[in-house]
């Protein structure tokens, strides 16, 4: 497992970007490059996704589990969380989303990328003890990821932590053990799925 460390300061200036093709929208009207080959999130599902969880957002924990773009960490750093924990397995990917994420930060805000499998950053992270507010897992569709990665995402959350998982509509999650579905949205061909701990007794979302 390699980390990708940077000093959380803001930069001006022009922001030389290798390896993209095109560029997407964030909050605040920011461009963020998407690396070649990578899917992000559609911008009407993060709309969607940070209007379900407003007002919870600032000051929260977030991992971005293959990240790719790092749209997800990158809306989350406009709206204030405290610190985003990211994992790429693409070196190219990764160093571009770490560079982005450190052009948004704040001084205040903690950024770390993972050059990483999904599954060895997971059980890393766990066994140093690392917990989340917000998990975001977006495999790609299809991936046999998610049947190997969600068992073993509930000890990384909070006791109050909320897991949200992008998949393709038809491609059903099942029931991972340790946690418990409370919310799906659907938008297109794309659902989110919205998970909490077993043991969790209330739900800290806007339902």
């Amino acid at each position: 497992m390699v980390w990708l460390r940077f000093h959380c300061t803001r930069h001006t200036g022009s922001q030389v970007c290798l390896f993209t093709d095109m560029t997407l929208r964030i909050a605040g009207r920011r461009s963020l490059p998407i690396p070649a080959g990578a899917r992000p999130t559609a911008g009407r599902v993060r709309q969607a996704l940070f209007n379900i969880l407003q007002g919870q957002v600032a000051g929260s924990r977030w991992l971005d589990l293959c990240a790719g773009s790092g749209s997800i960490g990158a809306e989350a750093l406009c709206r204030h969380c405290h610190s985003v924990v990211g994992v790429e397995v693409s070196p190219q990917a990764a160093r571009l989303l770490a560079q982005t994420w450190q052009r948004l930060a704040q001084p205040e805000q903690s950024i770390r990328v993972i050059l990483a499998d999904a599954g060895q950053a997971v059980r890393d992270l766990a066994e140093q003890g690392w917990r989340f507010d917000f998990i975001y897992c977006d495999p790609p569709y299809h991936s046999p990821l998610y049947e190997h990665l969600l068992p073993q995402l509930p000890p990384l959350l909070t006791p109050t932590g909320t897991l949200i998982v992008e998949h393709h509509r038809h491609h059903p999650l099942g029931d991972p053990p340790g946690l418990v579905l409370w919310q799906q949205r659907h938008y297109g061909q794309t659902s989110l799925s919205f998970y909490q701990p077993a043991d969790c007794e209330e739900i800290s979302i806007n339902s």
